[in-house]
């Protein structure tokens, strides 16, 4: 039975992701221990909040150093949702402050012209269009919703990282996958039966 941890740095929404496993049946702890992160099969980081604070819980907790060796060195499969995708770019906007470095990216706010038809932030349904073929959207088509709710996205400066893309007024990059690493805007674990087939593919890779 593989292990799943999901990464507590006291960022939220980690009991909806791993009420989400449970019902597929996947076994999952939910964990700020540097060991139980290097032995994962499989690491998830949530989050949603603000980019600085969750960068300073990450210090504070010593888990950098871990993620870093299971992500980077022993290359874990790891997901990142919404402010966990966030965390994985060099920089952000949100606090000025520098990220995991994983992605070549900056996290910059929406900036919107029409704001009657825009809000930000960008709450609730969206499509997902697939910018290139990947095991995590297997069985996913072009055009399914997901659920978001964030102000600020990722910036590519590599568009071959990038994996879906939406339309909020300009086209955004909402998921990325470079090797072993995969990040999601959106929330798969609040998107019903669409969510439950991303994250039945993350956990099957």
């Amino acid at each position: 039975m593989q292990r799943i941890v999901i990464v507590n740095y006291g960022m939220g929404n980690l009991h909806s992701v791993k009420k989400r496993l449970d019902s597929l049946k996947v076994e999952s702890v939910i964990s700020s221990d540097y060991n139980e992160i290097l032995s994962a099969d499989k690491l998830i980081l949530p989050g949603v909040g603000h980019f600085a604070k969750a960068m300073e819980n990450l210090q504070n907790l010593g888990l950098i150093d871990a993620l870093n060796e299971a992500v980077l060195v022993r290359k874990t499969p790891v997901l990142g949702i919404c402010l966990g995708m966030q965390l994985m770019s060099k920089f952000s906007e949100e606090g000025n402050v520098e990220g995991l470095g994983w992605i070549d990216a900056t996290v910059i706010r929406f900036s919107v012209s029409n704001t009657l038809k825009y809000k930000v932030p960008h709450t609730g349904w969206n499509q997902i269009i697939s910018s290139k073929d990947s095991k995590l959207m297997s069985g996913i088509v072009d055009g399914s919703e997901f659920y978001f709710v964030h102000s600020y996205f990722m910036q590519l400066n590599d568009k071959s990282d990038e994996l879906n893309a939406t339309e909020y007024e300009n086209t955004f990059s909402s998921a990325v996958e470079k090797g072993t690493i995969f990040g999601v805007q959106y929330h798969p674990e609040k998107s019903h039966g669409i969510g439950k087939i991303l994250l039945k593919n993350f956990v099957e890779l």
